[in-house]
C-alpha cells in the first residue's frame, strides 16, 4: 500500500482537483444515484476556490498520485462549488458557529483505503486549532458511512432540487471538543 502524503491545495492544483471531483461523482457516487441525480450533482457540487484561497483545503497523494481531497471552511456556505446557486461567503464565528467540512472527494481507485479518514482528521484538527468546538457538513449518501464512523450524527435529511433532479443529502454534525468519539488518535 502506498504511503499517503497530506498537503494544502493551491490554485495550481485546480485542474487536477476538478478532474478528480468529476471522476468521484461519475464513479463511486453514481452507485447511490440515478443518472439524472448524477447530472444534478455535477451542477450542485464541485470546486470552491474560496476554500483553496483560504488555505483550508487538503490534498492526499499516494506516491505522487492524487488520491483525494477535502477541506473545511470558516465561511457560511455549506456545500457546493463556485457555480452552485446560493453561496454565502460571510465568515463564521469560532465558538458560536460550527466549522464546515467541505468538498470531500476520493479517487475511485483509493476508496476505502483511509484517504477520507486522513482528510477528515486534518480538517477537524485545523478547525479545533482555530477555536471551533463543533463541525457540520452536508453528506452525500456515499459519504454518510464515513462520517457516521467518525462520530458525526444526522441533523436532517433533505433533497436539493435546485439543479434538476432532487439529490438526497444529509446534514450532519459533531462536537470537536477534546478528541471525542471518532477523532483521529
Amino acid at each position: 500500500m502506498p504511503a499517503f502524503a497530506l498537503r494544502i491545495a493551491t490554485e495550481a492544483d485546480i485542474p487536477a482537483l476538478v478532474a478528480l471531483m468529476d471522476r468521484s461523482i461519475t464513479g463511486p457516487l453514481a452507485e447511490f444515484l440515478t443518472p439524472e441525480q448524477v447530472a444534478a450533482s455535477r451542477k450542485l457540487m464541485g470546486l470552491d476556490s474560496q476554500i483553496i484561497a483560504d488555505r483550508t483545503y487538503f490534498i492526499v497523494e499516494a506516491d505522487g498520485v492524487l488520491a483525494g481531497c477535502g477541506g473545511w471552511s470558516r465561511r457560511i456556505t455549506e456545500y457546493g462549488g463556485d457555480h452552485t446557486p446560493g453561496r454565502e461567503p460571510a465568515p463564521l464565528t469560532p465558538g458560536v458557529d460550527a466549522a464546515r467540512i467541505r468538498a470531500m472527494y476520493t479517487a475511485p481507485e483509493f476508496v476505502r483505503r483511509g484517504v477520507g479518514r486522513l482528510i477528515l482528521g486534518a480538517c477537524e484538527d485545523a478547525a479545533r486549532a482555530e477555536g471551533y468546538d463543533r463541525a457540520e457538513l452536508v453528506a452525500t449518501l456515499g459519504g454518510e458511512p464515513l462520517y457516521l464512523a467518525h462520530g458525526y450524527r444526522e441533523i436532517e435529511r433533505f433533497d436539493d432540487d435546485r439543479c434538476g433532479a432532487p439529490v438526497p443529502l444529509v446534514r450532519m454534525g459533531k462536537s470537536l471538543e477534546g478528541r471525542g468519539e471518532g477523532a483521529r488518535p
